[in-house]
């Protein structure tokens, strides 16, 4: 069996493994002694996956930061402006702030070029290796290194030391548990996406993310990822249709704008259906007592929000950044109390953008994919909130997009459109079915439908400002609403 040592071992060479090593060796150029890090990678093969292909501007400032900008030329990426929100045939138009750009791409395509500037790294290797366990003390319990195999080593295993090992194995990392415990390590999957490339698709509004909004079903996202090819996520909630083509051409293409309708025939008609959990994995503090001393979780094997907003990479990406510089200035990083004391600062540096992007994609998820009346007000209200305009679109696109990290924007904005959501219930017309007629007529409510309006009124706030859940209890008392997003802060704000 052969040994070697470094100064830190990363897991996987992904988003944030690649990202770490090269921040890492940048970082630490002004040391002493430069570090020596090696990235592990199961396979170095191009990766082929449905989701990791939207990075928000507030994602592109963090790979600029990093000193990786340059990985986005030459993938055929595309530039995105904005969202576009389809329901019902109406579009919702919400573009970024101006002067701010993100990009989406083949998934693969990026993470070579991510790995390409690691393996440039100094200090750097790259090794294609499958990482079987972690070694610990048998004293202590300490992680002092993994245990791997290299590709072409003809099942000789390896033992590959360090100070530090950094998991970052993905949403379906290997490690977790054993890293932070079995329960803390249990993800809340909220359901799939279900996806496939369409070929030379006209959306709604070129270069915007189109999020559509299907009744009785769950959010279809799509956004252009090369100059022909358009991604498409469907939402499909648990227990899966046993045929997902029929679900789809029956109950999803029937609601989508028409012009998208023969490329998703084509494309089911030719192409594999693929799909990845929807999952929700709350951040648990490392360092000390918390978590498995010697090792620390990043990226998706740690902290997962829901895909349809696109901030996991934004996420990983700053977080990378500031870890990275928190660890570079550890003298030595074999002290578990020097790494803890650094791993507590980045936990609560990383909250103002992490916990922003986590919460919203729970709680827009819960207000694009859930079919409840209650749930379906506050939607209306949403929309109308953004039709109005400046602020009551730049401040949420900002949180959104990771270019304002501000949970005190999220608090104002959540019941700015809590409120005029009721507003509009009391105000604008709806439809009203009469006695014996064949279609619903537009009408404002009358004063004798108040009393119920106001009933109404103390269901839909507190529906959505108790429970990250689609199902809710829309009876819970008014002041409940004060808890904002009760179950979804304090997953981000409790320690463990």
């Amino acid at each position: 069996m052969w040994s070697k040592s470094y100064d830190v071992v990363i897991v996987g060479a992904g988003v944030a493994g690649s990202a770490l090593a090269h921040a890492l060796s940048s970082f630490s150029s002004t040391r002493p002694s430069p570090l020596r890090i090696a990235l592990l990678e199961r396979s170095l093969a191009e990766p082929d996956r449905i989701v990791g292909e939207l990075l928000q501007p507030g994602g592109v400032a963090a790979l600029r930061a990093l000193g990786m900008e340059s990985c986005l030329d030459d993938i055929d990426a595309v530039p995105v402006h904005g969202y576009c929100v389809v329901e019902g045939g109406a579009n919702v138009h919400i573009p970024y702030p101006e002067g701010h750009e993100g990009r989406s791409f083949h998934h693969g395509r990026f993470i070579q070029r991510l790995r390409a500037k690691a393996r440039a790294a100094p200090g750097v290797d790259v090794i294609e290796a499958t990482v079987s366990e972690l070694i610990e003390c048998q004293f202590t319990g300490r992680v002092l290194g993994v245990q791997a195999t290299r590709k072409d080593a003809d099942g000789e295993k390896e033992t590959f030391y360090a100070d530090l090992v950094v998991i970052a194995d993905g949403c379906f990392s290997n490690f977790r548990s054993t890293v932070m415990g079995a329960a803390a390590a249990k993800a809340d999957v909220r359901g799939h996406f279900v996806g496939a490339i369409l070929e030379d698709a006209v959306l709604p509004i070129p270069q915007h993310g189109t999020v559509a909004l299907v009744k009785g079903f769950g959010p279809v996202l799509l956004y252009q990822i090369a100059e022909h090819d358009t991604r498409i996520l469907i939402d499909v909630k648990n227990p899966l249709p046993s045929d997902l083509k029929k679900h789809i051409l029956s109950n999803i293409l029937p609601q989508l704008p028409s012009a998208l309708h023969l490329p998703i025939e084509n494309a089911l008609a030719k192409e594999r259906l693929r799909r990845m959990p929807n999952s929700f994995l709350p951040p648990v503090e490392q360092g000390n007592r918390h978590t498995k001393e010697g090792a620390i979780l990043l990226g998706d094997a740690w902290n997962m929000r829901h895909p349809l907003t696109g901030g996991g990479m934004t996420v990983a990406f700053n977080d990378t950044l500031l870890l990275a510089r928190e660890l570079v200035t550890v003298g030595d990083l074999g002290d578990w109390s020097a790494v803890s004391r650094v791993l507590h600062h980045w936990h609560w540096a990383r909250k103002p953008l992490a916990a922003t992007i986590n919460v919203l994609s729970i709680a827009l998820y819960d207000l694009f994919g859930a079919d409840d009346e209650y749930l379906a007000a506050l939607r209306t209200g949403c929309f109308k909130y953004f039709e109005r305009g400046g602020e009551c679109v730049n401040g949420p696109v900002s949180l959104l997009s990771g270019i304002t990290p501000d949970p005190v924007l999220l608090f104002n904005h959540f019941f700015a459109v809590a409120f005029y959501s009721l507003w509009i219930m009391f105000t604008h017309p709806r439809d009203v079915w009469l006695p014996n007629a064949d279609k619903p007529i537009r009408a404002v409510p009358r004063f004798d439908e108040y009393p119920g309006l106001v009933i109404k009124s103390f269901r839909v706030v507190s529906c959505v400002s108790t429970s990250p859940h689609p199902n809710a209890n829309a009876g819970l008392e008014f002041w409940t609403a004060v808890i904002v997003f009760a179950p979804l802060l304090w997953s981000e704000l409790k320690w463990w």
